[in-house]
């Protein structure tokens, strides 16, 4: 699959994007309480923009390992004014919103979101595929076991490759038989999976490209590079840099990140080399 459908734009997978986070939430793990206020927002999506992100990713709910598992009319009352905020200072943007609630999906996709990033695959609340299915937009399922609050104790896999190409056939299989078209996959770096199995996953990428779905890849900040590095999340984006060119040689199509402007120079870089494949 070289495009998705997001509200009648059909997106060219067949070079890679760049996502762009979005927090609204006070605890996550590196930009937790950073946008307190709209003109902080719109600033922030505006800088995303103009430094070449595609997507933007609202997230009103922290699923960092032990997060607090907050009520959905929490999430919707941190989620619901900024979006309809954004949509009304950028009407053109495509907003994805990183949720694993059917309600919250809905009354985000109500509002003009055009993308749902569900960490969960579907597995937290039956009713997700449902929702998807009835807006015709694009799923983001993602690899996890557990729940946030629960997921470094799960960390157990016979084979790793093995279970997640297992769990991505099943879990594509009921959406698709849902009604949802356009499915996007991401390993879920970080969730469930400790250092070790996080670098092997990315040395194996390749082998998530399952009925040629395309990667979403989020490896942005986290501990498998600021822990291996000794240093802290702040420092860690040239880390983050070096893994997302790993990424996208083993078939990442889109890079969810914090810092859009060096993924999309990351990108650049990657599409100038293999260009000279296609001479």
């Amino acid at each position: 699959m070289t495009s998705i459908n997001c509200k009648g734009e059909l997106i060219d997978l067949s070079k890679p994007k760049v996502m762009g986070i979005l927090n609204l939430t006070p605890d996550s793990f590196y930009d937790g309480g950073k946008f307190k206020n709209e003109i902080q927002v719109i600033k922030q999506v505006k800088k995303m923009l103009i430094e070449g992100a595609t997507f933007v990713d609202l997230g009103a709910y922290s699923s960092k390992p032990g997060a607090v598992d907050i009520s959905v009319e929490e999430e919707l009352n941190r989620l619901i004014p900024v979006l309809k905020l954004l949509r009304k200072e950028f009407p053109e943007v495509i907003f994805s919103i990183d949720t694993f609630r059917s309600q919250v999906a809905d009354a985000a996709l109500n509002e003009g979101a055009a993308i749902i990033n569900d960490i969960s695959g579907g597995n937290l609340d039956l009713k997700m595929y449902e929702v998807v299915a009835k807006y015709q937009v694009p799923y983001v399922m993602m690899h996890m076991k557990g729940t946030p609050q629960n997921m470094k104790s799960l960390a157990t896999y016979d084979d790793l490759l093995i279970e997640m190409r297992h769990y991505f056939s099943a879990n594509v299989a009921k959406a698709q038989n849902a009604g949802i078209h356009d499915i996007i996959l991401d390993p879920g770096f970080g969730f469930a999976k400790d250092i070790d199995q996080n670098f092997e996953l990315l040395s194996k990428l390749e082998l998530l490209q399952i009925q040629g779905l395309p990667l979403l890849v989020g490896l942005s900040r986290k501990s498998m590079i600021y822990k291996v590095l000794n240093i802290s999340a702040k420092e860690a984006l040239n880390g983050t840099t070096a893994l997302n060119m790993i990424a996208l040689q083993k078939g990442a199509k889109i890079l969810r990140v914090h810092d859009v402007k060096e993924a999309k120079e990351t990108i650049d870089l990657y599409n100038r080399l293999t260009s000279l494949d296609e001479v």
